[in-house]
Order: structure tokens, then sequence, then C-alpha cells
């Protein structure tokens, strides 16, 4: 891996490695891209399968369908490192029963990569349904070359950090305010000329202060990276979302072409999981679309305060579920009628509509 001239050249030389040391016929390794909800593969080795390229321009698969990268694994790994696992074509799990049939493979083991003590993504190695099944020792070994490719990613990261800190938040490893605002102008100028719906949904994170105050700051960034981590597998469900943190305890969804409808029901998901935390009080959650009756929505900075808005008054009415702009009267809804109010100086100040340079 170190002796690769480039990042991806790196990460090809893990996988052809513990292909090889697997005796495996493939290998692959994927990467978690948490502010699009997606396990994206970054390259596969050995013998592929129809549709497959050793360099994909865009092979990745929404990360709810692998719950095992999702449901915030290392928390399983306290005390310990996270584990391989082993599945054939007559295991229990659809998804990759189905995807192993379909390519000719009678097996597969799939280690996480972690980086930093949080999932980075997998390596998978399968073999033919000729070969012999892999068992618990192959497991054992996959761990142990998961951890030698983390080391040698690490690396190879570093010289990307730069680029990616930019638009990304430390914490969480979501987008962070600056890539929204990028991407929000965009999302207005593709609605304004091809109609496409754009939707926002902006959501606070109750009770962080209360646990901060009383298990301390470490056990608050842990129930914000939980919640990242939610809010990641809940956009996964709407094809190009972004997953944002804007900073402190506020977070966003920006989806571009799914219905109003759609981006609603994940709205919901999102309350239900983030009440079921063991840690926080759930979330207040507005959300603001042009698919519902707010008027018309020429600049950013209106779409963000119409779900803005909606937010601020779910939190008021310490609502369980999304207050969503536009749905309680068309322009006559009182989120609407608070959005489009010039705002006073005091409220202005205080709020500053969540500053537009502010930093994530």
């Amino acid at each position: 891996m170190a002796a690769a001239p480039t990042p991806l050249g790196s990460v090809e030389a893990a996988a052809e490695g513990a292909r090889r040391a697997l005796d495996g016929t493939f290998a692959a390794i994927s990467v978690w891209e948490r502010e699009r909800g997606r396990l994206r593969v970054l390259v596969n080795v050995g013998e592929l399968a129809e549709g497959e390229e050793r360099f994909p321009g865009d092979e990745s698969y929404p990360v709810d369908v692998f719950p095992e990268i999702t449901e915030f694994l290392h928390e399983r790994w306290v005390g310990g490192q996270p584990h391989a696992w082993v599945e054939t074509a007559r295991g229990d799990e659809e998804e990759r029963v189905a995807a192993l049939r379909r390519r000719g493979r009678g097996c597969c083991v799939v280690a996480p990569i972690v980086l930093h003590g949080r999932a980075w993504g997998e390596l998978y190695v399968a073999r033919s349904v000729r070969a012999p099944l892999f068992g618990p020792g192959d497991a054992d070994f996959a761990t142990v070359l998961a951890a030698v490719a983390a080391s040698g990613i690490a690396q190879t990261e570093r010289l990307e950090e730069v680029r990616r800190l930019a638009f990304t938040d430390p914490l969480t490893g979501l987008a962070n305010r600056r890539a929204v605002d990028a991407r929000l102008d965009e999302a207005v100028e593709r609605h304004l000329g091809e109609g496409a719906v754009v939707s926002l949904l902006v959501c606070d994170l109750n009770g962080l202060k209360k646990v901060n105050d009383t298990l301390g700051h470490a056990v608050g960034d842990r129930l914000l990276e939980r919640f990242g981590s939610v809010l990641s597998l809940c956009g996964a469900k709407l094809p190009g979302a972004l997953a944002a943190r804007l900073g402190g305890d506020e977070f966003c969804l920006l989806s571009v072409g799914p219905t109003a409808d759609e981006v609603v029901r994940v709205a919901d998901e999102l309350c239900r999981r983030a009440g079921a935390l063991e840690l926080g009080e759930g979330v207040a959650c507005g959300v603001a679309s042009t698919g519902d009756p707010i008027g018309t929505v020429r600049s950013a900075r209106r779409l963000f305060r119409l779900a803005d808005a909606a937010q601020y008054r779910a939190k008021a009415a310490r609502s369980a579920g999304p207050v969503v702009a536009g749905r309680d009267g068309g322009r006559a809804d009182p989120v609407v009628r608070m959005a489009d109010r010039p705002p006073s100086p005091l409220s202005a100040e205080r709020r500053r509509f969540r500053g537009r340079g502010r930093s994530g």
C-alpha cells in the first residue's frame, strides 16, 4: 500500500493482498459516504462478475441495506476490535445472499474497516461456488487484514485531509455548513430552471446540553456521532440526499428530486429513531419543500428560513414528529407567515438565520 502512487492505488493493493491472503476469487473495498448515506465501492479485484468494474464510476448501495455498518457498530466493539463475519449463499441475509448467487459466488467474509474509532467502510472477500466455504479462522484473519488495511488507508487519508475537511464536519463525518450552502444554491437553481423538487429538513438534537452538563462533553460527542449515523441512515432512503451537521446540535438533510411526501416519511422515521436513542431527548424537526404550498422559492435563504421556522415551531410545541411548512393552510400556514415576516432586530440578533457564513 505504501508503494502505491495514488490513494486509490493503495486501496487496490489492500484489496488484492487480502484476496490472495484469504485464497479468495474476488475482493472489494468500499467506503461509507456518510453525507450521501451510501456504501461506495472503490475497487473490485479478482474474477469480476458481469457489470462489475475494477474501478467503478459509481457502484454504490444505500447503507440501510447493510445494518452491520450503519447501526453504530463501534458501540459493540467496546473492549475489543470489530470482528469479521462469514456469509454463504445459503444464509439468511437476503440482500447479501441474493448478491452472492447472482454473481456465482458461494460465500464471502466481510470485515469492517475502522479508522479513528469509527466505521470507515468494509473489506469484502468472496469465493466461487466451487471453492471451500470460509470458516471462523478465515474471519479472524480477515479482521487482522482489515486492521492492516485501515493503517494504510489512514496514511493516504492524511494527504486528502485538507480537502476533505473543507466540506466535512470532523466529529460526525457528515457534510458541514459550507457544503450545504454550496449544494443548496445549486439545488434552488435546478428548481427554478427545471422544476426539480427541493426539500430541506432541519433539526435540533434535544437534550445535548443536559448530557454535556451531567455526563460530560465526551458523552455529548458520542450522542452527536450516533445521531449523525442515524441521519445518514435515514438520508440513504432519499437518493442523492446530503446529510450535514450545521454546527452544535443543529443538523439538516437536503434532498433534490424525491417528493415532499417521501421526505416527510423520512423525517418521521428520523424522529422515531432519534427518540429511541439511549441518550438525549429526541429531535425537533422542521421540513420545507418546494413540493408543498409554500409560495415561490427563488433563493436558498427563503427555503432555509421556512425549514428553520418549522423546526422552531416543532421545538416550541415539543412535537414528537416533524412540522412541515405549508401543510396547515398553505401561505396562511403559521410557519410560512413566521418565515416570511421581516425579522425584528432582537430575533435577527438572536438567530441571525443561523448565519449564512457560519462554518460547520
